[in-house]
């Protein structure tokens, strides 16, 4: 399986040590040049792979990190996802609902990475929350994950296992998705909740 993260600010970064903590492989991309941001890649660690994004969209996984208005720019880099996973950690928030069609931000990232698997998921946390190692007191930092798709659910909350977070899913795009979502001016219920896991 290969992984990718699509933007490289701080939620990009926060995710890129994850990575490197786990020792895993992941290639890191923007719509720049890859060489302009290969420095802050190398200094999170050696697995973590500065490419374009043409390389970064031949990932199984890949985490699209970017400001929500960027999607559909990433979106055109191919053209079809079938056989892709997107795990959506953008936050729509200031996009008017009415701009959505009413719907979930998720469910409009969703059209545009047509046939691909999509899961909402490691948004809620603030980036400074995020980078930290999820291992605390003896317990783990949850991460809660969105999807019409049990089987694509399933597959990230395994992923999210093995970087050390716990995953707890909360239904589909338009029942839990909403509690992790931004609309307009306002904020879902769980964004920016810090919640540990102990495990028994």
């Amino acid at each position: 399986m290969s992984y990718a993260i699509i933007g490289f600010g701080n939620i990009g970064q926060a995710l890129a040590k994850a990575f490197s903590r786990n020792g895993i492989e992941v290639t890191v991309a923007t719509t720049r040049d890859p060489e302009s941001f290969a420095a802050n890649a190398a200094a999170i660690g050696p697995k973590v792979m500065a490419k374009t994004l043409a390389d970064a969209v031949k990932a199984d996984i890949i985490f699209l990190a970017v400001r929500f208005e960027q999607h559909p720019e990433v979106a055109k880099a191919l053209p079809a996802w079938q056989g892709k996973t997107i795990i959506d950690v953008t936050n729509a928030y200031g996009v008017p609902p009415e701009q959505l069609g009413g719907q979930p931000s998720s469910k409009a990232v969703g059209q545009a990475f047509s046939g691909a698997r999509l899961v909402k998921g490691f948004n809620h946390l603030v980036a400074a929350t995020l980078a930290q190692d999820p291992a605390v007191h003896g317990a783990r930092r949850v991460v809660f994950l969105a999807s019409d798709d049990d089987a694509a659910a399933d597959d990230i909350g395994a992923l999210a296992e093995h970087l050390g977070f716990a995953p707890i899913k909360i239904g589909g795009l338009s029942e839990g998705g909403l509690l992790v979502q931004a609309r307009g001016k306002s904020w879902g219920h769980l964004i920016f909740k810090d919640l540990l896991k102990f495990d028994a």
